[in-house]
């Protein structure tokens, strides 16, 4: 991919999209990793530093201080406005009202909290009259490797059409703080959690059997190119199955 195309098609696109809603700027949810990084970037070029909000929801207990550190240091080095809210409070008042959290499998626990924050970042953006950006990249929007209503729930997707190994790149050029590109991906939901460790292969491998789908290439060519088994290649094509419904609106009654 052409990084100096793609990044001005960003910038122009969150531009119009910010213009076109009549709002006063953007918020981005910063988690310390490497997407949310990468979207603050891209954003602060197309609107201004002043006109966007970090906010960084850790949760204490799990979200290691490197994480709070890398965002903290990415929104100095960004000079944007920036503000912590810890959500441990919110996802316990939650779970405390609800007689069947005790028995809460750690997916159910972990989606809530991706919703609690999606839920912060709207409220902010209610009150402040901003748009809520995206830090989706294409290979987790692919795969559904997203959290439906939680990091789902978004205005806009400004990195949507980046793979995740181009994301390194393109942060890389625009000089994003190397711990935060060198870090382990991870979704911070639950102890040890790493994407890499969940999907069963790397995101280099991973991204080149998406584009090898798009280009309508045979399973077994796949399988003998990137020398993977029929089971990882039929691991990537039922996550993109079973969480197409993720990529699409609510269905509805249809009336003749």
């Amino acid at each position: 991919m052409d990084l100096e195309k793609a990044q001005n098609i960003i910038v122009d696109f969150i531009r119009e999209k910010v213009d076109k809603a009549g709002v006063s700027g953007a918020v981005v949810g910063i988690s310390g990793g490497i997407d949310s990084a990468l979207t603050a970037t891209l954003t602060v070029k197309a609107l201004g530093a002043d006109k966007v909000l970090g906010i960084h929801m850790p949760e204490a207990g799990l979200t290691s201080e490197s994480d709070s550190d890398d965002a903290k240091a990415l929104a100095d080095w960004l000079g944007i406005e920036y503000r912590t809210i810890d959500i441990s409070g919110i996802v316990s008042a939650f779970m405390d009202s609800v007689p069947e959290s005790e028995s809460a499998d750690r997916l159910s626990r972990g989606n809530l909290k991706a919703r609690v924050r999606m839920s912060l970042l709207y409220f902010h953006a209610n009150c402040l009259n901003l748009m809520v950006m995206g830090t989706g990249n294409k290979t987790e929007i692919f795969l559904g490797y997203y959290t439906k209503y939680g990091d789902g729930g978004v205005d806009i997707e400004p990195i949507g059409y980046l793979y995740k190994t181009e994301v390194w790149e393109l942060s890389r050029k625009l000089g994003v703080p190397e711990p935060i590109i060198s870090k382990k991906p991870s979704a911070g939901l639950w102890a040890g959690q790493t994407d890499e460790a969940e999907l069963g292969m790397s995101y280099g491998i991973v991204d080149r059997v998406l584009v090898m789908l798009e280009e309508k290439q045979s399973p077994e060519r796949i399988e003998e190119v990137l020398s993977i088994s029929e089971e990882q290649l039929e691991s990537v094509l039922r996550r993109m199955q079973s969480n197409e419904h993720k990529r699409n609106v609510p269905p509805i009654p249809e009336f003749s």
